[in-house]
């Protein structure tokens, strides 16, 4: 096995894997741009480091991100060069453990994806399966038991060379704040191996899951089952709390668990309110949670803040790419009323940082009237005592910052692109007619 890893074809593709992706440099600072010339000067010595059981990987450079709860969570980085390894390993045994995978796994998987998962939460609920058993993995990457792990990749992959280095990285020591702290346990989130070996780990417990005949949806350490009674539901709960204890040696977060009905709900981003249609009784549409809307809003509010330095088309490209992301991942949701509200509250952002970005008086009289207003009204607007975001809203900002001009440089509604790209199967089922207006 380990021939098929650092094959030329088999190493390539790893190596295009990792630049798509992106990411930061591990502990050797070397960034990705730089790994196609690393790669050629030393394949040879890294192919043979692995086929000789010599290879070392390097240390896991830790780096705390913040999490929308005022928490961190802790990214392990590989180097490149382990990353491009990790890729090649994890190309060659995916196909041994993907055939096992049961269909209702939708995480880091080939031709499945989050989208598949809420359509199947919502047709579960749909079919009266309303009493949710909703599980949330306490420290699911921290607490991975390493000998289990390998035990369960063993079953698949017998190569020791391929064992090796697998295991060489789940121990490889993580840099935190300039220190080197030992591993004996957990997979680092950032490595390309570790969705996989998520799925190896959780798999079993998709097993328990189907021999005993119950409805689940699960993406990658998020899973809930589905009952038609609360009883049944605190029974399945409580089984499911021994066997990941017993077996998996993973504990459950107490707080983020339990049992919901499907208002209460949450999946992946997404919500469900009841449809209160006429015949529609027992059905929901999908909603992008509260959360969901406010991280939403704060990443637009950060890239049309007044101090920051950007031109007006960059602060364009940026939204787009933010909003475009957002939408494309919770087309499946209703959500016309809230993005037309949206809509308006950032255009309103976007002609306040026009109004700072014209800084002086005088430069402001003159925008004015080369918009159209008379001179005496661009002066007393020049020299208004009003806050800026109240400028923004008022009259002579809307009347001359219109939706025509902004849409000239670049401008786009966001209800307008959700229009585009949403599911026309999901609207006229769960959604009433909603007039556009931009």
């Amino acid at each position: 096995m380990i021939e098929k890893v650092i094959s030329r074809k088999n190493m390539y593709k790893a190596y295009r894997q990792v630049v798509s992706n992106q990411g930061s440099a591990g502990v050797d600072g070397m960034p990705v741009s730089e790994l196609l010339n690393h790669l050629n000067r030393n394949r040879n010595a890294i192919a043979t480091a692995a086929c000789t059981g010599r290879y070392l990987p390097q240390a896991i450079l830790g780096v705390s991100i913040p999490k929308s709860n005022g928490k961190t969570r802790l990214l392990g980085i590989p180097t490149v060069t382990d990353r491009l390894l990790q890729q090649a390993v994890s190309q060659v045994i995916s196909p041994k453990f993907e055939t096992d995978f049961t269909e209702h796994s939708y995480g880091f998987r080939p031709n499945r994806n989050a989208h598949q998962a809420v359509q199947q939460a919502q047709q579960n609920i749909h079919e009266g399966y309303d009493h949710i058993v909703d599980i949330d993995l306490k420290n699911f990457f921290d607490e991975v038991d390493h000998v289990l792990l390998l035990q369960l990749v063993y079953h698949k992959v017998k190569c020791p060379l391929t064992l090796r280095l697998i295991r060489k990285w789940l121990r490889a020591p993580i840099k935190i704040n300039g220190r080197l702290v030992k591993r004996r346990k957990g997979v680092p989130q950032g490595s390309p191996l570790s969705p996989l070996l998520s799925n190896i780990l959780l798999h079993e417990l998709d097993k328990e899951l189907e021999k005993q005949g119950h409805r689940y949806v699960r993406y990658a350490d998020d899973f809930s089952v589905y009952t038609k009674s609360k009883s049944m539901a605190r029974a399945i709960g409580n089984s499911i709390f021994l066997f990941l204890k017993k077996k998996l040696k993973l504990s459950i977060n107490r707080e983020k668990s339990g049992i919901r009905k499907p208002v209460q709900f949450k999946i992946l981003g997404y919500q469900f309110v009841p449809t209160y249609q006429k015949g529609d009784k027992g059905t929901y549409q999908l909603v992008a949670s509260d959360k969901s809307w406010k991280n939403l809003k704060r990443s637009l509010k950060a890239i049309t803040k007044k101090t920051a330095p950007s031109t007006f088309d960059e602060r364009i490209a940026k939204l787009k790419e933010i909003y475009r992301g957002w939408i494309n991942y919770f087309r499946m949701g209703n959500m016309q009323s809230k993005l037309k509200e949206l809509d308006s509250w950032l255009r309103n952002r976007l002609r306040y940082c026009i109004w700072e970005d014209w800084k002086k008086p005088e430069r402001k009289r003159k925008n004015l009237i080369r918009l159209g207003i008379n001179n005496n009204q661009a002066y007393a607007w020049s020299r208004t005592r009003m806050g800026g975001w109240a400028v923004a809203q008022s009259p002579i900002m809307v009347t001359t910052i219109t939706l025509k001009r902004l849409i000239k440089r670049g401008y786009e509604s966001m209800l307008k692109y959700y229009l585009t790209v949403s599911p026309q199967l999901n609207e006229p089922l769960y959604t009433r007619p909603v007039r556009t207006v931009v």
